[in-house]
């Protein structure tokens, strides 16, 4: 297997239902995200996928959230819009959008803070209930 990986960023506010805390309030971030794109083989230039392509792919899935009030964005309008649920989210967007070019999401990071990150990968040994 191959493995490239790419970091974007976008802006944007929300808050967190039923949290007790500060982030009960509206609140934004400049979130990073990290990408890891897998391929069983290589294009005709050895590559998984061009990085510029890659780039532009991620940042169609999220270009959707940026400068935007998330809660307000379906899924989010309905779903905790948290760290992991936006990982999540990207993750199943960006795979949709990579089915035609036999390419795999691996995983993806996403950073509220430069501290604090939340990762979304399928383990297809781990069932959910």
């Amino acid at each position: 297997m191959h493995q490239i990986s790419i970091k974007s960023n976008f802006s944007s506010a929300h808050n967190l239902r039923e949290y007790k805390g500060k982030c009960e309030n509206l609140h934004g971030h400049n979130w990073n995200v990290e990408v890891f794109i897998e391929a069983g083989f290589l294009n005709k230039e050895g590559m998984v996928l061009d990085f510029k392509d890659a780039k532009i792919y991620l940042d169609k899935v999220i270009n959707g959230l940026d400068h935007k009030y998330i809660n307000e964005i379906p899924p989010f309008d309905k779903l905790n819009p948290t760290s992991e649920n936006i990982a999540q989210f990207i993750f199943e967007r960006l795979n949709m959008e990579l089915s035609d070019l036999n390419l795999k999401v691996k995983r993806v990071d996403v950073w509220e803070t430069e501290n604090s990150k939340a990762a979304y990968y399928e383990d297809t040994q781990i069932r959910q209930i």
